[in-house]
């Protein structure tokens, strides 16, 4: 039996809480910070997940054996490379790992050191704007920039005039992301239909997740301010054998053995943002970790018990294991905060979570208030359901969404709306 410590408090981890105490291998199941939901799971831990003192010393006192990393800023500064260093078993890669998704640059970089196809693109500092300006005084439109750095999901703009581009670019290396966009990745624009992929590595050997498409912008028909995601939907009907077929050869399996090659520690989770370009798969972007939301519906697909997955891909065992996947299509919608993913209020309670039947709620940005649920966070909650296919899953979901109500309440209707048409 595990004692088990699970580091985060969104929708993601909500999901990792309900699975991982579901195992017949958890004997606790601790969760630092935790929401609302997560509470129902395990026990909820005042614990800031950056303070790797405090969660070690945590860990020694719970006596945890294992520990599993649900946000990439965590394993970005190197927590798995101090708990592991003092004999922590970790799911979650090392900082070098992280550096997939904690440099733009870094990430591709990589992509070119190990022929991975990916937009081609050049990278701008404040020393070199300059040039920067002038490159995309020339470049074919639209044009795509991106903070270097973490920027919660909201570094990346894609910009239609050049003028515009050039004014984002001052923008970004003047400080508008902070630190993550002291350096800027200026990529091509790449047409095309995307989704994401995800895998889980012990550094040696990789198992496949079900795949998934998440819906990022704010605004109905994909328009206004990109968020940390509206919603996802799996499997996604455009990807087929074949796809799969160049996905694996051309991405998956160079991106592992890319990392073996460089001696780099990867025990975790590799999240795959890709789009498909005529029938050919390009890599946007890397994340070290799963996907929020698409976690709501590629974690409810898997069939095994996850403390028996993180175990072996943890120690290194993960070869052995066999995926199974439920056959059925899962499908998530986020309720946000009114004025998401801009100012919004917190502290809204919300009602009607005891009438959903048929689905299941998990958790973003909520906590408990006096024996209320309260939001308290931009994404407050994720309605996931089964269905025989998309459609079916999707009709669950919006039903008992409208059981639910919080003061400034806003969601998407459109979700998995293009995909369903491809059926």
């Amino acid at each position: 039996m595990h004692i088990i410590l699970l580091l985060g408090s969104g929708g993601r981890e909500h999901t990792f809480a309900i699975r991982l105490s579901k195992s017949k291998h958890c004997g606790a199941l601790y969760i630092a910070p935790g929401n609302a939901g997560t509470a129902t799971c395990g026990q909820n831990v005042d614990l800031n997940p950056l303070d790797f003192e405090a969660v070690m010393e945590f860990i020694r006192l719970k006596q945890v054996t294992l520990v599993v990393v649900g946000p990439e800023e965590p394993l970005v500064n190197g927590i798995q490379d101090y708990l592991a260093s003092r004999g922590v078993l970790v799911v979650g890669p090392s900082q070098a790992g992280a550096m997939l998704e904690g440099s733009k640059a870094w990430a591709k970089e990589f992509m070119i050191r190990h022929g991975i196809p990916t937009a081609t693109y050049r990278e701008f500092t404040a020393a070199t704007m300059e040039e920067g300006l002038n490159y995309v005084a020339s470049h074919p439109l639209p044009i795509v920039l991106k903070a270097d750095g973490l920027a919660a999901g909201k570094g990346v703009v894609i910009c239609e005039e050049r003028a515009a581009a050039q004014a984002e670019l001052r923008e970004m290396l003047g400080g508008k992301f902070g630190q993550a966009s002291t350096k800027v990745v200026v990529e091509s624009f790449l047409k095309g239909i995307e989704f994401s992929v995800f895998a889980i590595t012990d550094g040696k050997s990789y198992k496949i997740l079900p795949e998934a498409k998440d819906y990022k912008r704010v605004g109905e028909g994909d328009v206004g301010l990109n968020t940390g995601g509206m919603g996802a939907v799996s499997p996604v009907p455009f990807v087929g054998e074949e796809m799969w077929a160049k996905v694996e050869n051309r991405i998956i399996a160079p991106t592992v053995a890319g990392l073996q090659k460089e001696q780099i520690d990867y025990k975790g989770f590799l999240f795959f943002g890709l789009i498909a370009v005529n029938g050919e798969p390009y890599v946007i972007e890397y994340n070290c970790r799963m996907g929020d939301p698409e976690t709501e519906v590629v974690l409810m697909r898997l069939k095994n018990d996850l403390v028996e997955l993180c175990v072996a891909c943890a120690s290194g065992r993960l070869g052995r294991k066999v995926i199974k996947m439920d056959k059925r299509a899962a499908a998530t919608v986020m309720l946000v905060s009114g004025g998401y993913p801009g100012v919004y209020e917190k502290g809204k309670e919300i009602k009607g979570l005891e009438q959903v039947k048929g689905s299941i709620v998990l958790h973003a940005g909520t906590r408990e208030e006096s024996g209320r649920v309260v939001s308290s966070g931009g994404r407050v909650l994720a309605v996931t359901s089964f269905g025989t296919n998309l459609p079916a899953a999707l009709k669950k979901s919006y039903k008992n969404i409208r059981k639910i109500d919080f003061e400034g309440m806003y969601y998407r209707r459109d979700i998995g709306k293009d995909v369903i048409q491809d059926l």
